[in-house]
Parts: C-alpha cells; sequence; structure tokens
C-alpha cells in the first residue's frame, strides 16, 4: 500500500528573519500632561535607529514585550512572506506600539 501523498501541499518553509528599526518615539504632549502620572515624555524602553532581528517568529532578547503585543502579527505576517498591498515596498510594514501616552513607531523589513 503506497503512502496518502496531497498534491496541493505544500511544505512551508522556515519563516524568513525580520528586522525592526525604530523609526520614531512619539510625543503626545497635552494628552501625557492630562492624563499621565509620571510617564516620560518618551517611550524609555527604545532610541532611533535601534534595530532588533526576529529570528523564526520569536521576540528579540530586550525587546518591550508590551510593544511586540502590537507588532507581532505584522511581523509574522512578513515572517511568512506576506504583504501588505497598501506599503510601496514589498517586504515592509510599518507598525506601532499603541501606548497611548508614549507611543513608538516601527520599520519591520523582511529579510530573504
Amino acid at each position: 500500500m503506497e503512502p496518502e501523498t496531497n498534491p496541493g501541499a505544500e511544505i512551508l518553509e522556515k519563516p524568513c528573519n525580520v528586522k525592526i528599526t525604530v523609526l520614531k518615539r512619539l510625543k503626545t504632549g497635552e494628552i501625557l500632561e492630562e492624563y499621565g502620572k509620571g510617564a516620560p515624555a518618551e517611550c524609555p524602553m527604545f532610541r532611533e535607529g535601534q534595530q532588533f532581528m526576529v529570528q523564526e517568529l520569536n521576540m528579540p532578547q530586550g525587546f518591550c514585550s508590551w510593544a511586540w503585543a502590537d507588532i507581532q502579527r505584522d511581523i509574522t505576517v512578513l515572517g511568512l512572506r506576506g504583504e501588505f498591498y497598501w506599503i510601496k515596498k514589498k517586504g515592509m510594514m510599518i507598525s506601532c506600539c499603541t501606548d497611548g501616552l508614549s507611543p513608538v513607531v516601527f520599520k519591520l523589513e523582511r529579510m530573504e
């Protein structure tokens, strides 16, 4: 008896690495003044230009777990070779941490 075959099934390749670059730490000004209590004006976890490498879709060491929760889905899409049709460059996405007092904007790039 021969093993069953599924001609439509594809073997999923190893996920691509994804580079995370910190583009901008945003200041919320009046919102921070009105609602923040001892919160810094900018996120203290990151600095502009800082880079991290995602390997096998795992959070990089030293990366903020709150920011990771916000951008992980976009990293997964890129790591599994998906695209975002509204982004000009293939293999890229702009994503952000949704901390309302000190959000951070990230550039995500698939590394093939």
